[in-house]
């Protein structure tokens, strides 16, 4: 959650492109936020028992565990973040991820994408 010492939210990057993750840390530290990266949704759910976090920013395709397994353990053990997440992917021509993004529900940030849709998408489900 919300750093209580500063006010600011903090977002958990889960992504396995470093360039991809380190332009999502700088735009959005720039814009206020704490930022923490995970290469892949296992790092992801060990960063989540040490710390609380405002949003998720996940890619779908990932190595070791993917968005998919990671959002059905967020379901689970932290059914309070469920809302806080978006999705990242450059695959949503394909049939099952498009499947995926509708039963969840989240909104979803289709790569490539510019600083400025990253900025408008984190605001938009942070209010």
């Amino acid at each position: 959650m919300e750093n209580l010492n500063t006010g600011v939210k903090r977002i958990l990057v889960v992504e396995d492109e470093p360039a991809i993750s380190q332009v999502c840390r700088l735009v959005l530290t720039r814009d206020g936020f704490e930022v923490d990266t995970a290469v892949d949704g296992r790092m992801a759910q060990g960063m989540l028992r040490e710390g609380d976090y405002d949003l998720i920013l996940m890619d779908i395709r990932m190595p070791v565990m993917g968005g998919r397994e990671f959002y059905q353990i967020l379901e689970v053990q932290y059914p309070e973040l469920v809302d806080r997440v978006i999705f990242a992917t450059g695959d949503v021509i394909g049939s099952d991820t498009r499947k995926f993004l509708e039963r969840s529900g989240r909104p979803f940030l289709p790569k490539p994408f510019t600083p400025d849709e990253l900025k408008t998408i984190v605001r938009e489900t942070l209010s």
